[in-house]
């Protein structure tokens, strides 16, 4: 049994008219105690319903989610959450938005040693002294910094990244992938987080996933699971320049666009 179970889960919402609609459709999927799984898949495919399904804001039409054998039930101190855009309290430092999210998380530490795993954290994503600093004091990469640092202190079993650096630029982006990785593998004497990690990149997916679950259609459904061959730790120069890496690429692109020609007037297309 894995550590997330998805079990035939449909999925929908109240659209005009009274007809529902339906976002995702039959979905399964395990995810492992420690497996960081990334899903893909175009625009409308369901990719942010499934995560919200998971975080628990979301109930489903048919079939069920269970986390530990358990049924969820409901948003879970169990989880963390990462979002796209930056998901920070602008009236709070940064310091304090860490502290608040372990605060909320259930742990019973004192004010004092919430802020001092709040400073340990901003050390660690690279933003020591950064502490008293306020959102709007920090750039976007900054702030998706302190919200990794934020989902990381709240020491939960389960991390769920909704396009994470989606909204950050490309140096940025590279630089947060490398160290969520870095973060996640960690130095052998933890456990390993359960990551599911929603993404239009296939290359952060190759980079960064065990195995990238590709989702089409609208309903969206499970289209292909890939596995990631890749051994860690992962380095970025390598990895690209691998035939494997190439060969994996290209399979996965050629899924993920293998109806293009159709949407262009039906000419073919060579990828």
């Amino acid at each position: 049994m894995g550590k997330i179970e998805i079990n035939n889960l449909s999925v929908e919402y109240a659209a005009e008219g009274g007809r529902p609609f339906t976002a995702v459709e039959d979905i399964s999927l395990s995810v492992a105690d420690g497996e960081f799984v990334a899903v893909i898949g175009s625009s409308g495919s369901g990719k942010s319903t499934l995560l919200s399904v998971l975080e628990g804001i979301l109930s489903p039409a048919a079939g069920e989610v269970r986390i530990d054998g358990a049924p969820l039930s409901g948003p879970g101190t169990d989880r963390g959450v990462v979002f796209q855009h930056y998901s920070l309290f602008p009236w709070m430092s940064a310091g304090k938005n860490i502290a608040f999210g372990i605060e909320q998380a259930g742990s019973a530490l004192s004010k004092a040693e919430r802020r001092e795993i709040a400073d340990a954290y901003l050390a660690k994503v690279g933003l020591a002294g950064a502490g008293d600093k306020y959102p709007g004091q920090l750039s976007g990469g900054m702030q998706q910094r302190v919200a990794i640092a934020r989902a990381l202190a709240m020491d939960t079993e389960i991390l769920l990244m909704d396009e994470p650096f989606g909204a950050v630029d490309a140096k940025n982006r590279t630089i947060l992938q490398e160290l969520l990785l870095e973060l996640w593998e960690g130095d052998g004497t933890q456990a390993k987080k359960t990551v599911v990690f929603v993404t239009h990149d296939i290359d952060e997916a190759l980079l960064l996933a065990d195995r990238v679950v590709m989702l089409e259609g609208s309903p969206g459904r499970v289209e292909r699971i890939f596995e990631v061959p890749f051994p860690r730790p992962r380095n970025r120069a390598a990895l690209v320049q691998s035939p494997e890496y190439a060969a994996l690429r290209g399979e996965l692109i050629a899924r993920f666009f293998h109806d293009v020609g159709n949407k262009i007037g039906g000419e073919e297309v060579v990828l």
